[in-house]
């Protein structure tokens, strides 16, 4: 905690603020100034040291109670305590006082036992309050870096997770990461993220990873098949959809998550098309959230441009003549026209990873 060993007495009277600091020296440093131009200065230029202020009422430039009415616009009679200390203490002055923040209003001419005892107490009040507020935010930051940590920690191992399934189906784990840029580019570069904050984007970006994690339940034969699959082959494919989803949902502390409900979505709708001839559930349209619908766009894309080990890598006009003739599937023709747009800046990042 800074050091607040100072009171500033404020007051015209030099025998007053004599009488006063002959009080509070023995236990305190003391500051004086002689009218309220030169105390509402002192103030703002010693905050930091202060401990109480003692203001007289009746002084030239400013008055107290204008001093008062400036340290309330800014706010320093809630982090330092005011007292006014005069021989002007009329009702209406004593009102005004309170409903500006002062602590107390102690009368001329004081009596040096009680004025001690009543400026002491409150002093000894906001040390132990600025004490605890410290010793809260210092709580609050060591929890804040705990958090950070344990967060870094989750994502490390949903990584992890989502890298090692792609090394099953013999892929580099690259895909994944590859998903996830053009996840995070999509929404933050185009209309499609709109009315999204930042963090729900890196939540949808760092979900997208989990799009395929319901491989991990495909036998080997199937996943990693060289030719095409046949039909029965394919519907058991098409069940690390639903796989997903499932393992996502048997995981307690994950649903707790706000990453869950996002990964959940993805890893359980990334295979649906907008003319709704996808899968599992056959959405239509709008129907499938604009997450899973980039996911989708993106995980096609990948895999056209790269090497599986069913087919060679695809060129890019390739690609984009697939895309764009439906040959994949129909796709939002909003999603389409943003990703056209971004796609010379999607290849260029997908060259560097290359």
């Amino acid at each position: 905690m800074s050091q607040q060993n100072t009171i500033l007495i404020v007051d015209d009277d030099e025998i007053n603020r004599a009488i006063l600091e002959e009080i509070f020296s023995p236990d305190y440093a003391i500051a004086q100034a002689a009218d309220g131009r030169e105390g509402l200065a002192a103030i703002r230029a010693g905050e930091d040291s202060l401990c109480a202020v003692l203001l007289d009422v009746v002084m030239p430039e400013l008055s107290g109670i204008q001093v008062l009415r400036e340290l309330k616009e800014s706010g320093l009679t809630a982090r330092l305590p005011v007292f006014l200390i005069t021989a002007e203490a009329s009702d209406s002055v004593m009102r005004e006082a309170y409903q500006l923040g002062v602590m107390d209003v102690i009368s001329k001419p004081v009596l040096p036992f009680v004025v001690q005892r009543r400026v002491e107490s409150v002093i000894e009040l906001f040390q132990a309050r600025r004490r605890l507020g410290e010793k809260v935010e210092s709580q609050q930051a060591d929890l804040l870096r705990q958090a950070q940590r344990i967060i870094r920690l989750s994502q490390g191992m949903v990584e992890a997770l989502s890298t090692a399934i792609e090394f099953r189906s013999e892929e580099s784990g690259g895909h994944v990461q590859r998903i996830r840029r053009i996840t995070q580019h999509l929404l933050e570069r185009t209309p499609l993220g709109e009315g999204l904050s930042q963090e729900e984007i890196d939540q949808i970006a760092l979900a997208s990873i989990m799009h395929d994690v319901g491989k991990i339940a495909v036998p080997d034969a199937i996943l990693n098949k060289p030719g095409k699959l046949t039909p029965e082959e394919f519907e058991v494919m098409k069940t690390h959809t639903t796989q997903g989803a499932k393992l996502l949902d048997q995981i307690p502390q994950f649903r707790e998550d706000s990453l869950y409900p996002y990964a959940r979505d993805i890893a359980l709708h990334h295979h649906e098309r907008w003319d709704g001839r996808g899968y599992p559930e056959g959405l239509v349209g709008d129907e499938i959230s604009i997450w899973a619908q980039i996911v989708s766009l993106a995980d096609v894309y990948d895999a056209l441009s790269c090497k599986r080990v069913y087919k060679d890598a695809f060129s890019r006009e390739k690609v984009l003549e697939m895309i764009c003739g439906g040959q994949c599937g129909t796709f939002n023709p909003r999603l389409l026209e943003c990703f056209l747009a971004e796609e010379p800046a999607l290849a260029r990042l997908y060259q560097r990873e290359e």
